[in-house]
């Protein structure tokens, strides 16, 4: 049975439909085009597990055709792709995967605030070239927090007390950022820095002076900081929830699938459940599809009226198979007007083409069998498809956007 010609209009929707990419981070500049490694597209991996290790699992043999499709390259390999892609203009190699007529993605939310980006990064707003809605921003708490400790650790002497300036100071930030119309939610890497078991009560200020101690000592022998300090970090994401509580702007959560900074035991969603009852007037946003914890963030999303699940990253991460069961682990609990699509694309040009085409395919793939079961109408399936894509995340985010019709009626006729 051909599921596309028996099921039409679901294979429409699935394909073709404009969507929200409700989580990703910008490209690399040109200039700095080759400066990761390639094997990042397919893994989180680090070093030789990354360069040596990620090309041999199914994500990558999977990717591999589906790029040299759109490279035109016959019989593709890992590293004629590499190797073909090094001779392409830039603005060729980002419009042949990222352009709307490709990804059929209308709008994107970038989370500028990866390691990385300020240097060798394009500005969010230069992303607009590839979508018919302006791109927004997802400002990253913990970032805008080290920011904020430099500069006052810069004019403040060793003995100064910083506490009540640093709070005033990220409350503020936080606020203009609320307030910004370019911004339309935040984001916690908690999960990498000290785990998502975030205290939902507030710590006593002998914690956070001892956590501001040992900050300030860092900075003053290495100039550097990184936030890994429990009680700092837990009341750092205690002030976005209550600004996100008063504006309504959704907190996004990195759950699950990270690089091997993570621990990955500490990396459940279902750790942050004090913390999603302690503030139940904030949306809180669980990235990842929270791989391999899917079906313990499915539960959260149907339990809380304040907890959405993103299916992302998993695309192009995961194999094919694996894929299709996270979606169906998705949507064995979780309603279906709580579940938000991404790319988490990133660096290139690739991820976001391949987030897109292995989404599109997975969804079909599941839901068509759910119709051929019985289990739902091919209308519900339908509609199911279009608020996970869009929707969903243009109601959440508050975008006010209509969806681009002329990128589903042109992708359609093509």
């Amino acid at each position: 049975m051909h599921m596309a010609q028996t099921y039409p209009e679901l294979h429409k929707a699935c394909h073709f439909y404009p969507a929200i990419d409700n989580h990703a981070h910008p490209i690399l500049a040109e200039q700095h085009r080759d400066r990761f490694e390639f094997e990042g597209l397919i893994s989180e991996a680090q070093g030789s597990a990354l360069t040596v290790d990620a090309v041999h699992t199914l994500a990558c043999k999977r990717a591999v055709p589906q790029l040299g499709t759109i490279l035109n390259i016959r019989n593709p390999t890992w590293d004629s792709i590499k190797a073909y892609r090094k001779r392409l203009s830039y603005p060729d190699l980002c419009n042949l995967f990222m352009h709307s007529t490709v990804t059929r993605i209308q709008c994107m939310l970038l989370d500028d605030g990866l390691g990385g980006v300020e240097e060798f990064a394009e500005g969010y707003a230069q992303h607009d070239r590839f979508t018919t809605s302006p791109t927004k921003r997802i400002v990253r708490v913990e970032i805008v927090a080290e920011g904020i400790l430099k500069s006052l650790l810069k004019v403040h002497q060793d003995d100064a007390p910083i506490l009540q300036p640093f709070n005033t100071a990220l409350k503020a930030s936080l606020i203009d950022s609320a307030n910004d119309i370019n911004v339309v939610g935040f984001k916690s890497i908690a999960c990498y820095r000290t785990g998502l078991d975030v205290a939902p009560e507030a710590a006593s200020e002998e914690f956070l002076l001892a956590s501001l101690a040992e900050v300030s000592k860092t900075y003053r022998e290495t100039a550097t900081i990184r936030l890994a300090h429990k009680a700092l970090n837990d009341h750092i994401v205690r002030m976005a929830l209550e600004v996100s509580g008063e504006c309504g702007k959704p907190v996004q959560f990195h759950t699950g699938l990270g690089d091997n900074d993570i621990t990955l035991n500490r990396s459940s969603p279902s750790f942050l459940q004090p913390v999603i009852k302690a503030f139940p007037n904030t949306p809180f946003v669980l990235l990842h599809s929270s791989y391999p914890f899917t079906r313990e963030a499915g539960y959260l999303a149907a339990v809380y009226s304040n907890v959405f699940l993103d299916f992302g990253e998993v695309f192009p991460f995961v194999s094919g198979s694996g894929q299709k069961e996270i979606i169906r682990q998705v949507l064995e609990l979780c309603p279906t007007n709580k579940i938000l699509w991404s790319t988490d694309g990133h660096w290139w040009p690739e991820s976001f083409y391949l987030g897109s085409i292995q989404a599109r395919q997975a969804l079909y793939h599941v839901l068509s069998e759910s119709v051929a079961l019985g289990e739902i109408l091919e209308n519900d399936a339908v509609i199911i498809v279009q608020n996970a894509l869009f929707h969903n995340a243009n109601k959440l985010y508050n975008l006010s956007l209509e969806p681009d019709m002329a990128i589903f009626e042109r992708n359609e006729r093509d």
